[in-house]
């Protein structure tokens, strides 16, 4: 399947014992990336979609208020990597303009159009959307629906457990579905938590076994491994992958060798080193101002070693780029592959994955 090529919905299956209809996942590869301000831009998706194993690419949220829509703003965001899906993620209130929004991107050439249902910052919900909305069902089934009519394609929405709780997700989840959601992606956090704590899998696990259509899972999938043992204790149909992503950008590359039986690939220092001289070539041919998202980037990568952050403070305090990079060289070119925590298992442990098996206090 190529990006051009146009999606359908998904068909269903017949039904499940309990009477559910099941949708099967529409693209090649059960895999997601994550829609991630001011990362998830054109070259940042172009990267990653080469590495491969990657099924849906994902925009940054498309704000979209009372004001007049620019179409041409809006087509601006559907920029396709060739032989990729892409989501384009819009996020708002008003519904009449999330239906325009909607049917513009669509129009444009989207392989889905995804709404935001999971912003947990201040600024975002202070507007009362993205996870605001999961205070009003009701807006966010006039909001979805109407989008559903602009939509011939594909409709997703990301939400997260809850605003205050997780009491109400399955009802949430459920008005998503009866709007018209073709799937959905699912962080199993509240809004409260924002990124504190573990990502609590059970969650996910609730959702597909209430739900019929399909229910991706995100959240602390910090290696390859963990997003297959996700699909195994939750049961979903594809995981999505957001910060892991920064920090090793072969895990979904890893995420297709373990699903079909192949050694993932191990990066070295070196190998880690060539990725950001990759980068920095990319960014500096778009971008006015790359240090700053060099450091950004960084910030993420120096995770992966075991050095107490000597790599990452030391880089994020230089001033250039190439202060940057003579730094990355200095620090990550003699590195075996053992001595990075980016293998498909994680041998190190320097992250703490998600689970389907919390004690219930971590609910």
């Amino acid at each position: 399947m190529t990006s051009d090529e146009p999606l359908a919905r998904p068909t269903r299956t017949p039904d499940r014992p309990t009477g559910a209809r099941v949708a099967r996942w529409p693209f090649d590869e059960p895999t997601m990336l994550a829609p991630m301000e001011g990362v998830t831009h054109p070259v940042f998706r172009a990267l990653t979609a080469e590495r491969g194993g990657v099924g849906v690419v994902c925009t940054e949220f498309v704000r979209i208020s009372r004001s007049p829509l620019s179409v041409r703003a809006l087509e601006r965001e559907v920029v396709k990597v060739p032989g990729v899906p892409l989501s384009v993620q819009v996020m708002g209130n008003d519904a009449e303009k999330m239906a325009e929004a909607a049917g513009v991107v669509a129009a444009a050439g989207a392989d889905v159009v995804d709404i935001n249902l999971g912003c947990p910052m201040p600024r975002v919900v202070k507007k009362g959307v993205g996870a605001a909305m999961l205070k009003d069902p009701a807006l966010l089934y006039d909001v979805l629906s109407k989008m559903r009519a602009q939509v011939p394609g594909l409709l997703s929405a990301k939400i997260r457990a809850g605003f205050d709780d997780a009491d109400d997700v399955v009802a949430i989840a459920r008005v998503v579905e009866e709007a018209g959601a073709d799937f959905i992606v699912v962080h199993p956090r509240r809004r409260a938590d924002f990124y504190s704590g573990v990502a609590d899998w059970r969650i996910v696990r609730t959702l597909k076994s209430e739900l019929s259509i399909p229910v991706v899972g995100n959240g602390d999938v910090w290696y390859a491994a963990d997003a297959v043992r996700m699909q195994e204790e939750t049961g979903c149909d594809a995981v999505m992958i957001g910060r892991p992503a920064l920090r090793n950008p072969w895990i979904f590359q890893q995420v297709r060798d373990l699903n079909r039986g192949v050694t993932p690939f191990r990066p070295s220092g070196a190998d880690l080193f060539e990725h950001l001289l990759d980068v920095r070539v990319r960014y500096e041919t778009i971008y006015r101002k790359t240090v700053g998202k060099m450091k950004e980037l960084i910030r993420y990568v120096g995770r992966a070693l075991d050095d107490e952050r000597a790599f990452s403070k030391e880089a994020l305090r230089a001033e250039t780029l190439d202060d940057i990079m003579a730094i990355a060289e200095r620090h990550l070119s003699p590195l075996p592959p053992e001595a990075l925590d980016l293998d498909a298992d994680g041998s190190l442990k320097l992250e703490r994955s998600g689970s389907a098996a919390l004690p219930a206090t971590a609910a």
